[in-house]
């Protein structure tokens, strides 16, 4: 596999949610000054360097090129990190993933590394795909969400968000 398939970038997109205005990541908020985690799109993460770009929106039109963009670092993270072949939609539920926990910590999972056959600390690689549950140290339900619908993707194949 080598790209997110169709069906993937819909359930991505579905997860993610559309956000014409930028807004900070961690409350959801629209802001109209930089933060760390400033967001715009579908889930791109606004640089620094790029909020006099994304400051005033953007249209659908550039959430979807945008998007199509972001996608392809982290297509690349999944298949170099990953040593054997994939079903496409084991390789779309790993792109989903590395989407979200980001290319350093996808790379350097337990995640990859049970699907490499290496040992963790982890029993199952269910168990360790859900331990991507936190964000700032806290458990969140939307990420447990998540790791369901992409575990279950990468198991079962069902593109459907919960």
């Amino acid at each position: 596999m080598t790209h997110l398939s169709n069906d993937g970038q819909n359930l991505l997109k579905n997860i993610e949610k559309l956000r014409l205005k930028p807004y900070n990541d961690q409350n959801g908020k629209e802001i109209t000054s930089y933060v760390k985690g400033a967001t715009i799109g579908y889930g791109h993460l606004i640089g620094q360097n790029e909020w006099d770009l994304y400051k005033n929106g953007i249209t659908l039109q550039e959430a979807d090129k945008l998007f199509k963009s972001d996608l392809l670092p982290f297509e690349n993270a999944v298949k170099n990190s990953i040593n054997s072949s994939l079903a496409q939609n084991e390789f779309d539920a790993l792109v989903i993933l590395c989407f979200n926990i980001g290319i350093d910590n996808f790379k350097n999972s337990s995640v990859a590394k049970i699907i490499n056959g290496e040992k963790t600390g982890y029993k199952t690689l269910k168990e360790a795909w859900m331990a991507w549950n936190k964000s700032q140290n806290k458990v969140m339900q939307g990420l447990i969400n998540r790791r369901n619908a992409e575990y279950k993707l990468y198991i079962q194949g069902g593109y459907e968000k919960w």
